[in-house]
């Protein structure tokens, strides 16, 4: 894999490093877990969806919380009983933990589990202040510039 440089970029932004960070963090990790598999849909212009496959998790199991500008989701399965033979077990019920980084104003509104499926909803909400306006342009009176007789200019 390549390796790139953003030293060039911090000596000529300011106020970008978060970008440069995330960029850095994205292209130098590249053992990002793939347990739980995850959907991430756009539903509208400002709300979106996060799908995780958890099955074999009840609700108890699960947490979902937001620290930092972070949505951490995570399972933990309590213990099962020792008394099950079991003569091949291929659904995961491993332990874990996903992050996502989330953007500036956007909000978790609710989740829901059904179906071995968890639903994270999430909601764009920009302050008014941030929100584009329109200016009105007022029209500067029309001024009639000034005669100058040149008899009395002598």
């Amino acid at each position: 894999m390549r390796s790139f440089d953003f030293a060039p970029l911090h000596r000529a932004t300011v106020g970008f490093d978060q970008i440069a960070d995330m960029m850095d963090r994205v292209l130098t990790n590249d053992s990002q877990p793939s347990y739980p598999p995850y959907n991430i849909e756009k539903l509208n212009d400002d709300s979106y969806r996060i799908s995780i496959a958890v099955a074999g998790f009840a609700d108890s199991d699960l947490t979902v919380e937001v620290k930092e500008k972070s949505l951490v989701v995570a399972g933990r399965k309590a213990e099962e009983k020792a008394d099950r033979a079991y003569l091949h077990r291929g659904i995961a019920t491993r332990a874990f933990e996903r992050r996502f980084h989330l953007a500036d104003h956007i909000r978790v509104t609710g989740a829901a589990h059904e179906n071995g499926m968890l639903h994270i909803e999430l909601q764009r909400e920009v302050p008014e202040a941030l929100k584009p306006r329109r200016i009105e342009i007022a029209s500067a009176p029309v001024s009639q510039p000034d005669v100058v007789d040149a008899k009395t200019v002598n």
